[in-house]
């Protein structure tokens, strides 16, 4: 089997590389990091090939599918992204339509253009890392919670159209809460408390992945928030994620 993984250089991605490498699945990572990406492709028991791309820039994430077409993909994950902390009118809007590129559009074009590939095929997965921020809005981290509402439905939406032609193709959203990765850093937030490791979250997906799971919530408070958002009114759900959030400031 081979499979593809944007943004595996750090976090969940590099986890799911090696969760990958140890069943024998031989792997292309792809990120802007070349030297990151050798450094670990150096320490991973499989065939690993390395493709240096800006995947918020749409003719990077062509030229990514272009690369690696002619090859037989298995699983393609969708993990590179970002986040960015702050009221809507604080955050740069160069931040945030950076943000929507990488974290939107490039999930978008990968998925379509291998979905082709897929379907045709008639055998293939796709993991889309989601958050449980997709399921409510997010104060402070507007543009973030919104990107990834829409991976999520997204994911969800084409599963269940595969389902319905009865296609062994499968879509799956991985929806984690806050995980111990360097996402925080980035998103110029602090650290929360009550992370979960990149570790575990990326074996929940993986597994979740290969059942064919649509949903994916590693840990039970995942579990609890996403009930909890299907039975409190929206208001006050607004009024609880703007005040987790504003702890972070």
């Amino acid at each position: 089997m081979k499979a593809l993984i944007t943004g595996a250089t750090s976090g969940i991605g590099r986890e799911m590389a090696k969760i990958l490498a140890a069943r024998g699945v031989d792997l292309i990572i792809a990120s802007r990091d070349e030297q990151r990406m050798r450094h670990i492709a150096k320490r991973l028991p499989v065939a690993v090939r390395t493709i240096a791309v800006d995947l918020s820039k749409a003719e990077d994430c062509y030229r990514l599918y272009d690369a690696v077409k002619a090859e037989e993909i298995d699983i393609l994950i969708n993990n590179a992204g970002f986040g960015a902390y702050g009221a809507t009118w604080d955050v740069p809007l160069e931040t945030e339509l950076n943000m929507l590129d990488l974290n939107v559009r490039a999930v978008q074009i990968l998925t379509k253009l291998f979905l082709a590939d897929f379907r045709k095929r008639g055998s293939g997965r796709i993991l889309n890392v989601a958050s449980s921020a997709g399921f409510l809005a997010g104060p402070l981290m507007s543009g973030y919670y919104a990107t990834k509402g829409y991976v999520l439905r997204l994911s969800e939406a084409i599963s269940e159209e595969l389902r319905q032609e009865g296609s062994r193709v499968t879509v799956t959203a991985l929806c984690p809460g806050h995980v111990e990765t360097n996402f925080d850093a980035r998103a110029k937030v602090r650290r929360s408390i009550g992370g979960v490791s990149a570790k575990r979250v990326a074996q929940a997906g993986i597994e979740g992945m290969l059942r064919g799971k649509v949903v994916v919530l590693p840990g039970a408070l995942m579990k609890m928030t996403y009930v909890g958002e299907k039975l409190l009114p929206e208001s006050w759900m607004l009024k609880i994620a703007y005040r987790a959030q504003a702890r972070k400031g």
